[in-house]
């Protein structure tokens, strides 16, 4: 089993900064890939960013060279910096780890709670 848990959530306005964090524990020789999905009310679960063990990151379309994520493997650690947020971007945002298909563009894996992210116009 992986635990995750993310931290950094909040209101931000538009146009600001916001990092979100999310640190794995547990049974980490099992995760590959580490990234986020957000969910905005009434809306699907979509994928944010993901990033590969070996750096490799994968971004949709919405945030990118707005948002860029990271990764600090000796620390478990996955990282979301969110530069100029709009009120789109609001959502609540969710740490995954595990193994990432492409093709679907799902996370096959585990997940955290979620983190509230609010962006005021």
């Amino acid at each position: 089993q992986v635990q995750l848990v993310e931290s950094g959530g909040g209101l931000v306005q538009a146009g600001g900064s916001l990092r979100l964090s999310c640190a794995a524990s547990g049974s980490i020789s099992s995760i590959n890939d580490m990234g986020w999905y957000r969910q905005a009310p009434g809306k699907q679960r979509e994928l944010v960013a993901i990033i590969s063990i070996g750096g490799t990151t994968t971004y949709a379309d919405s945030v990118r060279g707005r948002f860029t994520i990271s990764r600090n493997n000796a620390k478990n650690t996955v990282y979301l910096q969110m530069n100029s947020p709009k009120p789109e971007d609001t959502a609540v945002y969710c740490c995954a780890a595990g193994w990432f298909l492409a093709g679907t563009g799902t996370m096959h894996g585990y997940w955290g709670q979620g983190t509230q992210v609010t962006v005021s116009s």
